[in-house]
């Protein structure tokens, strides 16, 4: 209920960069608008890619309250917001943990409340953004030596897309650093890094490289692409469910592989996929073969195929296995500001503090 109530009223405020836990909006926005602006005549060639620390631990309590209070002036609301972030935690080994800072993982109210602390993010880059005036402007700083930049977030996972020099990512270290302070956040020393585009970098479970195409006299064009992290992931999950004695009939297996391919599959179905998803589909079928031959270790690979396989095709009865390699690759289109607002403009255009 309390999210009901704030999410209209900070939904009007969020920047278009921010695509993590918002409404109508998702993952592969992000990655498309990344693929949007690292296209040739664009040019966002340098990329700063930024890991907080432990962020959903680490928020400060007061200062997320303060810039609830700047939007919300009902005392009532405020005094639950509080309450939700002081409520501890309860461990796995039964001991109930204060929670000083941060916002509980898993809670239903916690990732707006990330989004709310992280929209300093958005705002400072919004508004360095605007100071550069109108397109022409920008393409005058441009042609001067300045560089422009752009912010994707999703969540606490973000990067910034600068169309300048390797020094211009590396001055945001610390201009990110300052951004995040008040937060209580800082950033993972480990896990940031500033790359270039055509050395390529992961973000969301995609790898993300511009190359060149063959035969078309040197023309760059950004692919997006599972990562090896993403790939080694959904081999294990199948790996781990084909394990012997792990289900009862062959139907049973199917419904749980079929659930994870299904969904890893939709996932990835709009990048440059197809390679890798004919790999998924050959690791599949022969774990689920191996499965088959250790729970029938009578029968020899003849009278198995002929019982079990019978055209090479897996399946129990109306149950058949999901085959990644038909899965059709659909382009995304990149939607920018065109994302609708669930919300009509009564809802969220006001600007008053109310609750």
């Amino acid at each position: 209920m309390l999210k009901l109530v704030l999410e209209p009223i900070f939904e009007a405020d969020f920047k278009p960069g921010s695509y993590g836990f918002r409404p109508n909006r998702r993952a592969q926005d992000a990655i498309a608008e990344i693929h949007f602006l690292g296209t040739p005549t664009r040019n966002y060639e340098w990329v700063f890619e930024a890991d907080i620390a432990a962020c959903f631990d680490e928020i400060s309590h007061s200062t997320l309250v303060a810039r609830v209070r700047e939007r919300v002036g009902d005392k009532r609301i405020l005094r639950l917001v509080k309450a939700f972030l002081k409520a501890g935690i309860l461990s796995e080994d039964g001991v109930n943990r204060d929670t000083i800072t941060g916002t509980p993982q898993g809670g239903i109210l916690s990732p707006l409340l990330a989004n709310i602390a992280l929209s300093v993010l958005d705002e400072h880059f919004a508004r360095k953004w605007e100071a550069l005036g109108p397109s022409w402007t920008r393409a005058k700083h441009r042609r001067a030596g300045g560089a422009t930049m752009r912010l994707v977030r999703y969540a606490d996972d973000f990067l910034v897309m600068v169309n300048g020099t390797r020094d211009d990512a590396e001055a945001l270290w610390g201009e990110v650093t300052e951004v995040l302070a008040p937060m209580g956040l800082r950033l993972s020393v480990e896990k940031t890094r500033v790359c270039h585009i055509d050395e390529g970098f992961d973000f969301l479970g995609w790898r993300i490289q511009r190359r060149r195409v063959r035969g078309h006299n040197g023309k760059q064009v950004v692919y997006t692409y599972p990562s090896k992290k993403s790939l080694a992931s959904v081999t294990s999950k199948v790996r781990s469910l084909t394990r012997r004695h792990k289900h009862r009939t062959l139907a049973d297996l199917l419904h749980a592989v079929n659930r994870v391919l299904r969904g890893w599959c939709n996932y990835f179905r709009h990048g440059v996929s197809s390679r890798t998803f004919r790999y998924v589909d050959h690791f599949t079928w022969w774990r689920i073969v191996g499965w088959l031959r250790k729970r029938h270790a009578g029968l020899n690979r003849g009278a198995l195929r002929r019982r079990h396989l019978p055209n090479w095709e897996i399946r129990d009865g109306e149950v058949a296995m999901f085959r990644s390699q038909q899965v059709a690759i659909v382009r995304y289109r990149y939607r920018g500001t065109r994302i609708p607002t669930p919300w009509t403009s009564e809802t969220t255009g006001s600007p008053a503090t109310t609750a």
